[in-house]
């Protein structure tokens, strides 16, 4: 009977082929799955599995590099960032997925023990399958997403306008009031340079005051106080007439402002709509359509059964001479290393007594 090794080679053409020289079995799906190719190489009946399991895998990396490129497209809005993105996270589960595949062995351990070992990686394997359906279901859905975005922002630029509204009549008022006060305290300061004027003009002409005309004394007096409250009020007009000049201006600019600050919001709105807002509009969309959130949860569902399909396919798999070979290639070495230790660390005591 022919030995494992004696086994002839096995060439496979086409797209199974991967890369390598001649004379060597190098194999893409192979490589996906994460095998030990030399050793199933010796095997045939085994291939068929294998390059299963390697085309699932490759699923995986070409789910999830789709996933993740919309995801980044929408944050970036640049092509050549979503599209290099897509492929390091495509490889970061791709490889993931391909070491925990990888390290699940069907031989040497029974069934319970393959289900503990593989629990962890499931978990992960459906945490990542929830993160690649998510845009997945936002470019589903994208045309229903755009009409609730819409209506999110048409919310949200109402409620700004709102506030503004309020912002904008207190200042306004507080403009007015103050430019009111200022109207008249300019009001009465010429009101009282007007009465200074008239009572030093009727003292002179006699029609006021003492009631003598060309009185010097008297009118002089009153043409001093007038002159003297014109002079200090002449060093207060400009203050007034600048402050009032200010007033003026943000009164009659201040509907414009409003409008100016209205429509840079609303355009800041519609021009960042990203990632997050397109997952809060399904979020409610899917709160609201029962149908929706039954789509979304079957395309989850979907999502985390082919991420962890590879996981499932290879608890599944029967043992093969394939695991049997790679058992044998592990475990006698290991065992033989453990008795080699074993022995040492017995020899040990008895050397120290004999010293």
């Amino acid at each position: 009977m022919a030995k494992p090794t004696d086994a002839p080679e096995t060439s496979i053409s086409g797209y199974e082929s991967f890369s390598g020289s001649k004379g060597k079995n190098t194999h893409f799906f192979w490589w996906c799955a994460g095998v030990h190719q030399p050793t199933l190489a010796q095997y045939p009946t085994e291939h068929p599995k294998y390059h299963t399991l390697g085309g699932v895998l490759l699923a995986t990396f070409a789910l999830a590099a789709l996933s993740s490129g919309y995801a980044f497209y929408t944050i970036f809005q640049h092509i050549g960032w979503a599209f290099a993105f897509a492929l390091l996270w495509g490889a970061i589960i791709f490889n993931l997925d391909r070491f925990m595949v990888s390290t699940i062995r069907k031989y040497g351990m029974s069934s319970s023990s393959q289900w503990k070992v593989a629990f962890p990686r499931l978990l992960l394997a459906i945490f990542i399958g929830v993160t690649i359906a998510r845009p997945l279901e936002l470019k589903l859905f994208e045309k229903e997403i755009n009409v609730e975005v819409e209506s999110h922002i048409q919310e949200q630029i109402k409620a700004y306008n709102l506030k503004l509204d309020t912002i904008h009549q207190a200042r306004v008022a507080a403009a007015m009031l103050e430019r009111n006060l200022l109207l008249q305290r300019r009001a009465s300061m010429q009101d009282t340079l007007l009465k200074l004027q008239q009572a030093y003009l009727m003292e002179a002409d006699g029609t006021g005051g003492s009631g003598r005309r060309g009185i010097e004394r008297i009118t002089r007096l009153k043409q001093g106080a007038y002159e003297q409250t014109a002079s200090n009020y002449a060093q207060l007009f400009p203050g007034l007439d600048t402050a009032l000049a200010r007033q003026t201006r943000f009164l009659e600019n201040a509907a414009k402002e409003l409008k100016s600050d209205q429509d840079k919001y609303a355009q800041s709105a519609y021009s960042n709509i990203g990632f997050l807002a397109r997952n809060k509009a399904l979020q409610s969309l899917s709160d609201r359509e029962d149908s929706v959130f039954m789509a979304n949860l079957l395309i989850t569902l979907l999502i985390i059964l082919l991420e962890t399909a590879p996981i499932l396919a290879k608890l599944l798999l029967p043992v093969g001479p394939y695991d049997i070979a790679i058992a044998k290639e592990e475990l006698v070495p290991m065992h033989h290393l453990e008795k080699s230790i074993a022995r040492e660390q017995d020899a040990s005591p008895k050397m120290e007594v004999v010293g």
